[in-house]
């Protein structure tokens, strides 16, 4: 018996060896160089590094980055609880419907949404002249080249990324509890506050890391909807590296945005519950 286990485990072990493998030499390893070159890249990693605290340029890039992230990511949030909540009452085919709609964007390339958003927030777009011809405004909206369109381009992305944890938190409550609450006296409201909502905040935290993480990133949508005016921390690293040729303040960066990366995941692993977070299987 012993024999035929440790014949499964050499096999298994084969198995996923190529795929180890090439998580090595096309992540890991890239990931360790980048951090190696921001120590060792000229003029060095204390001055490298010095950067944050001394740079107004660098500073007001964080800075940008951390607040469209903050505002991208409590939109979403909102945004996307309001339609899991509508996605898990609906009747089945209108949910199909939904789940259509929601997850289109996910079939269109980022650079092809970022254009149509153009589009249709510039000042002779679809939306000014709608609002314009409505009566309501009397002059075209300032909504591109600036922070306002960054984050619409931003949530329309992250919706799917927000809207689906979320959605499948909500789906394994069982409308018994709610059910009990209401038969207990309890108004809708407190239905909603004491057990509704505390039973979706494991797929919130899900939601909130998926939508914060990958916005730190984000490069497309800010530089066309920004129009260079809007400069955050990715695409700050690909003036340095295309433009400027500063691979010590590029890679210094980068190393810095994937460590803050794994400080939220790991300070949301911290003070949430990971197996409510992922799910755990049956003991």
């Amino acid at each position: 018996m012993t024999g035929s286990l440790d014949h499964r485990t050499r096999l298994a072990l084969v198995m996923i060896a190529p795929a180890v493998l090439m998580i090595v030499l096309l992540y890991l390893l890239p990931l360790l160089r980048i951090l190696g070159l921001s120590f060792t890249e000229e003029p060095g990693a204390l001055a490298n590094y010095s950067q944050l605290f001394t740079s107004d340029v660098l500073g007001r890039v964080i800075w940008t980055t951390l607040r469209i992230c903050v505002i991208t990511t409590a939109i979403t949030l909102v945004v996307s609880y309001v339609m899991a909540a509508a996605l898990t009452l609906a009747a089945p085919r209108m949910r199909a419907i939904m789940f259509v709609l929601v997850l289109l964007p996910l079939w269109l390339s980022v650079l092809i949404r970022a254009f149509a958003w153009v589009s249709v927030l510039r000042g002779n777009g679809v939306l000014n002249n709608a609002l314009v011809s409505l009566g309501l405004i009397g002059a075209p909206l300032s909504l591109v080249r600036n922070e306002t369109g960054v984050i619409i381009g931003m949530v329309h992305y992250m919706l799917p990324f927000g809207i689906l944890p979320l959605y499948a938190g909500m789906r394994t409550i069982d409308p018994r509890v709610l059910n009990a609450a209401r038969s207990l006296g309890a108004n809708g409201l407190t239905v909603f506050r004491r057990v509704f909502f505390p039973l979706t905040v494991p797929g919130l935290f899900s939601s909130f890391i998926l939508t914060f993480v990958f916005s730190l990133g984000f490069y497309v949508t800010p530089a066309i909807l920004g129009g260079g005016r809007v400069m955050m921390v990715a695409e700050y690293i690909s003036v340095q590296v295309h433009e400027t040729l500063e691979w010590g303040t590029a890679t210094m960066l980068a190393s810095v945005l994937l460590l803050t990366v794994f400080a939220v995941i790991f300070a949301v692993g911290r003070f949430a519950d990971w197996d409510s977070l992922v799910g755990k299987g049956d003991e």
